[in-house]
């Protein structure tokens, strides 16, 4: 059931992709901000509790609608799973950045994908030069397809094999979100012990999925390039889970990403700097990543089946 349900919300969510503003989105972006406006008190303790209810509530919910609805009715329960999935994973979610900017740049038209890049990531790309602005789309679209579809299928599957549901989906994003939105801001807020639990909850979170992503874009990319790098280099690119997804990529596409202080003259900085063709590069990286994935809950679904 599972494959299938994963299929029909991939499928659904190519057809009809979720708008940033939808009910669903804004429910729950209104419940991590009424947790961390009762519970922040400063403290360790209230922190991690913070935490826990900001992400495994909703996760929870999910998990009891879905235990709730299979004694009633299988068809009614494969339907909560398939929406819960749609809007949980996807790449409509933020693959229009990209296309947008690809266009821009195949069009040879370097300011407006800048522009582009700069909605997206909300900072000042005015004067990238061109090696720069290939490198951050590269990166910023492979962290993306890792946080919406990647890490979310592997969290769904742990979380399904041990009877969860759709536990997992709902859990792997919330954590992601709160990781975001519980950063330090002008105003003071969070809290210090709120901003730790956020960062350090996402850092555990994360960790087995973004080495199940990497070792995808390993099996579809140049294996051993990619895994010498994600098993080398990773602290070099960035810290935790996206330093070991940005390092595989570098690897199985073969393409210099940044790197931290302390690069010296090693593979990495012997790779080619990136070039418009590498943009193809890393959506084809992906999208057989995605068959990959496919192919492996179909083969376990129909070990679960057989059993």
């Amino acid at each position: 059931m599972s494959f299938f349900a994963i299929l029909l919300a991939l499928m659904i969510e190519q057809a009809r992709p979720l708008s940033i503003g939808n009910p669903v989105f804004a429910g729950l972006r209104s419940w991590a901000r009424l947790v961390r406006r009762n519970l922040d008190t400063g403290q360790v303790a209230h922190g991690w509790l913070a935490w826990v209810l900001a992400t495994a509530v909703p996760a929870l919910v999910a998990a009891l609608v879905y235990w709730g609805l299979w004694p009633f009715s299988t068809v009614l329960s494969f339907a909560w799973l398939v929406a819960v999935l749609y809007v949980t994973l996807g790449f409509r979610q933020f693959s229009h950045h990209f296309t947008d900017i690809r266009q821009a740049l195949e069009e040879g038209n370097d300011n407006l994908a800048r522009e582009k890049l700069a909605q997206w990531l909300h900072v000042d790309t005015a004067s990238l030069p061109r090696a720069e602005l290939l490198r951050q789309v590269i990166e910023q679209s492979v962290l993306a397809a890792h946080r919406h579809v990647f890490g979310v299928l592997a969290c769904f599957v742990v979380f399904w094999l041990l009877g969860l549901g759709p536990a997992g989906a709902v859990f792997y994003r919330m954590a992601e979100y709160v990781s975001r939105n519980w950063r330090g801001r002008p105003d003071g807020t969070p809290s210090a012990a709120l901003r730790r639990a956020a960062a350090k909850g996402w850092e555990w979170v994360d960790h087995f999925p973004a080495s199940a992503t990497a070792l995808g874009f390993a099996v579809v990319g140049n294996f051993e390039e990619a895994v010498a790098s994600w098993r080398g280099e990773a602290e070099r690119f960035a810290e935790g889970s996206d330093g070991v997804v940005l390092a595989a990529t570098s690897g199985a596409i073969n393409v210099r990403l940044n790197a931290r202080d302390g690069l010296g003259e090693d593979a990495v900085s012997a790779r080619p700097e990136p070039q418009l063709a590498h943009l193809a590069s890393a959506v084809g990286l992906v999208w057989r990543s995605v068959v990959l994935w496919l192919l492996l809950l179909a083969l376990l679904t129909l070990a679960r089946l057989l059993a």
